[in-house]
Order: C-alpha cells, then structure tokens, then sequence
C-alpha cells in the first residue's frame, strides 16, 4: 500500500485536490477519492445554491481531469495489475465516478437463503444478488468502526510481514 500511496502522490497532478486522496485498495481494485476546495460561497447563500455550487464543482472536475484519469488509470492497471475508480468529494458530497462490481460466489444454508429470498419477496431487492449486496451495505454502515479497526489490525500485520526477514531468497 505504501508503495501505491508514493506512486499516486507523485503521479496526481498537485492542483487536482485539495488534500492528499484517500486510496482504498482490494484485491481487484483501486479506488480513488479526492478532496475539492469547498464552495467560496457568502455565509447566508442559501442551501439549493450552496449544493448547485457543489454539484458543478464536480461535475466540472470530472470533464476536466477525464483524460489525464484514464490515462493515470492505464498505468495503474499495467503496473499494479488492479483497475482504478475515481471519486471526489467536496463540502458534504461525495461522488464516484467510477466503481468496480465483482462477482463473489458464496455458499449459503437454507435458512441463509431464505433471508435473501424475503428481501427479494417483499421488494427490497429485485435477486438474491441484489439482497446479498444489500445486506452487505446494511452490516458495513452499523459496523464502521469494528471494520476500521479490522482494517487497522491488518495494515500492522502486513507491516510486520514487510519488515520480517526475506524468505524468497
């Protein structure tokens, strides 16, 4: 991940963003969100022209960067062997631009199945696939903080990993 974060910092144009990006990383994918300097906005403009504002800050940064993204993301794609999305987010939004959907095959008990088939039954989602999804975002947004630590204890394992000894050799 170091290595990606050092490549991206020298690779990103500087006036792209206005902080450095979050880079998230899996096995597949890459996924990139920077921050866009907030709206310079009068304190009492109203919110309909404050969130317009935002909207075509985006907007515009995207049909901008278009080019050089593609580009940047055909490097990626070369040297890391994974695909890039790209997002942004300014004042309160955030928007991706672009998002991978693998699929994952998974193994499920009747009981598990019928879960996802009451999802599906009562119009919550339109297959399983979608239902398995569904649930997958309902557990991610109530467990924030135990995947974030989760994460956390597995970046320090891949650090003490890099800093072992070499057994390749």
């Amino acid at each position: 991940m170091a290595q990606l974060r050092g490549w991206f910092a020298g690779r990103l144009p500087a006036e792209w963003f206005s902080a450095p990006p979050s880079i998230t990383l899996d096995r597949e994918e890459v996924t990139i969100v920077g921050k866009l300097p907030d709206p310079q906005l009068p304190d009492d403009a109203p919110e309909a022209e404050r969130a317009a504002h935002v909207e075509g800050l985006i907007r515009r940064f995207r049909e901008e960067t278009r080019e050089r993204r593609i580009e940047i993301a055909r490097e990626v794609e070369h040297r890391f062997r994974r695909k890039v999305s790209w997002g942004v987010s300014c004042a309160e939004e955030t928007v991706m631009f672009t998002t991978l959907s693998v699929p994952v095959m998974t193994r499920l008990r009747q009981q598990e199945r019928q879960v996802l088939d009451t999802l599906v039954a009562a119009g919550v989602a339109r297959s399983r696939s979608d239902a398995l999804a569904w649930c997958v975002r309902l557990v991610g947004r109530h467990t924030d903080t135990w995947l974030a630590e989760l994460r956390d204890a597995l970046q320090h394992v891949d650090r003490v990993r890099a800093a072992g000894p070499d057994l390749d050799s």
